[in-house]
């Protein structure tokens, strides 16, 4: 997985949850955000902390832990 200093894991803040650097907002947060049909502009007028970049992170981010997931298919 590629480094990604926007994103930080530190077991003190949200129990070590991937956050966007300097906040307290998860990466799955912001996924939600997204996959709850809130675009761009909506996630940066509600959260002025953050910048496009942040976003652009946090789908890097989930693309690159999805990527490294095994998935076993069970024999139903």
């Amino acid at each position: 997985m590629a480094e990604e200093p926007r994103i930080v894991l530190d077991p003190k803040v949200l129990d070590g949850k991937p956050v966007i650097r300097g906040t307290r907002l998860s990466v799955e947060f912001v996924i939600g955000l997204l996959a709850g049909e809130w675009n761009e502009d909506e996630i940066l007028a509600n959260y002025p902390g953050l910048s496009r970049e942040d976003i652009l992170a946090c789908l890097a981010y989930a693309r690159d832990v999805l990527s490294s997931e095994k998935v076993f298919p069970s024999a139903a």
